[in-house]
């Protein structure tokens, strides 16, 4: 079988990886001009594909027969050539579904805000109506199609009670975009956000930092994936293949970042969980001296503190972009609150928690480098590092010992989150 993603830009795209854990038929990225669709579709050269932007609807008139909650939503992402038929449906309602349920939401009842008008926001919103949702308000800058403005909602729809977001205001690489403040709403019970690169968006940890239960699109996509791929092969594969490709991708794209005091060992621990794991470690301390041209004393020296925490904050962000990596931070990477923002965007923060006796002043660490200094920054930093940790380890014992602990306990993570 030849199947694959029909999109105008897909380099963001995990679909391939999804599929090929299927491991059931060939799976690519099909990258296609507007103007070169036509000709895509005419030739018809696939047994199945999915569609994502901007061709949900834009597949429609090339199709000869549609699913009937496919032209309810008014957008399709799943073909299936049939002996030279072309049939769509919409696997997303039933991706999006999932992972409601899989949170825990009810929506029975209640008031559901969608922002977006696009494919995505129609599929948003059969699934709230389904659910039992009692009102569901779309949302957009322009308020185009009936849709209230943002700010319109910020004044009427204070009340909701969950919010949708199926723009692509967030995803990689503009990352620091949010199409509303979660704030604006307090009786939010759910956030819902359908992208999932970067695997954490700035719209789920500002709504986790209010205590609202917040959960990406990577579960959707999954899920969605599997019931493309029942489409394609007509074998059922159920909840329990879902779970297990969503707890392997999530352990696969979830950044390692590590934190500690100098001398605690992220660089010796980063080599050698980077080596175990077959991924790209960056010290984040090596790209400051490669910008700076200079050791980092020399940089404390000649420029001063302030100077170098806008190197390392840049040095941070670059370096938590990209998911599936080992980041090594320094020292004080945890000071600035931008910074932990920027590492949970698609890891898990790791503390390395050596004990004061472990930890040795050497010279090429300014605010370090006498065992006074080190006492005191010890107990300046260590109430910042547990707060910004999501899981502390203590390092006792060998390089290998502490490795195995830190992967045990990510994979415990993610077996609890899968």
């Amino acid at each position: 079988m030849k199947c694959g993603l029909l999109g105008e830009k897909l380099g963001h795209s995990f679909s391939r990886e999804i599929h090929e854990k299927l491991g059931r038929y060939s799976y690519e990225l099909i990258e296609v001009a507007p103007d070169a669709l036509d000709a895509f579709l005419t030739r018809r050269e696939f047994d199945g594909l999915n569609v994502t932007i901007p061709y949900k609807q834009a597949v429609i008139p090339y199709l000869d027969e549609i699913s009937g909650r496919a032209a309810r939503i008014g957008a399709v992402n799943t073909i299936v050539n049939r002996d030279g038929k072309l049939y769509g449906d919409n696997t997303d309602f039933g991706g999006l579904t999932a992972l409601i349920g899989r949170m825990g939401l009810t929506l029975a009842g209640k008031t559901v805000l969608i922002c977006g008008t696009g494919g995505t926001s129609r599929t948003a919103l059969a699934a709230a109506e389904a659910l039992g949702a009692g009102r569901v308000v779309r949302l957009s800058r322009s308020g185009r199609e009936g849709a209230a403005t943002y700010e319109e909602a910020r004044a009427r729809f204070a009340d909701a009670d969950v919010l949708i977001n199926t723009t692509p205001v967030g995803m990689y690489p503009n990352v620091n975009g949010t199409p509303v403040d979660p704030a604006w709403f307090p009786g939010l019970t759910g956030v819902v956000d359908v992208v999932y690169n970067p695997l954490t968006t700035r719209l789920v940890r500002l709504a986790r930092a209010r205590g609202v239960a917040a959960e990406n699109g990577l579960y959707m996509l999954v899920a969605q994936a599997v019931l493309a791929a029942e489409a394609f092969t007509g074998e059922r594969f159920g909840a329990e293949t879902m779970e297990r490709i969503y707890g392997e991708l999530l352990f696969g794209k979830r950044s390692i970042v590590l934190t500690g005091m100098p001398g605690s060992g992220k660089s010796t621990l980063g080599r050698l969980l980077a080596s175990r794991l077959g991924r790209t470690l960056t010290d984040t301390d090596e790209r400051i001296v490669a910008r700076a041209g200079m050791p980092i004393s020399e940089i404390f020296q000649s420029r001063g503190e302030a100077y170098f925490r806008d190197l390392e904050a840049q040095a941070v962000a670059d370096a938590c972009q990209t998911p599936g990596a080992v980041i090594a931070t320094g020292g004080g990477a945890v000071l600035r609150a931008e910074n932990v923002d920027a590492m949970k965007q698609n890891g898990v923060v790791v503390f390395l928690d050596r004990p004061l006796e472990g930890l040795l002043p050497t010279d090429d660490r300014p605010l370090a480098d006498d065992k006074e200094k080190l006492r005191r920054l010890y107990a300046e930093r260590l109430p910042v590092y547990r707060a910004a940790a999501d899981v502390t380890v203590s390092v006792r014992g060998t390089p290998e010992e502490t490795a195995d602990d830190i992967l045990n306990r990510l994979r415990a993570m993610g077996r609890e989150q899968a």
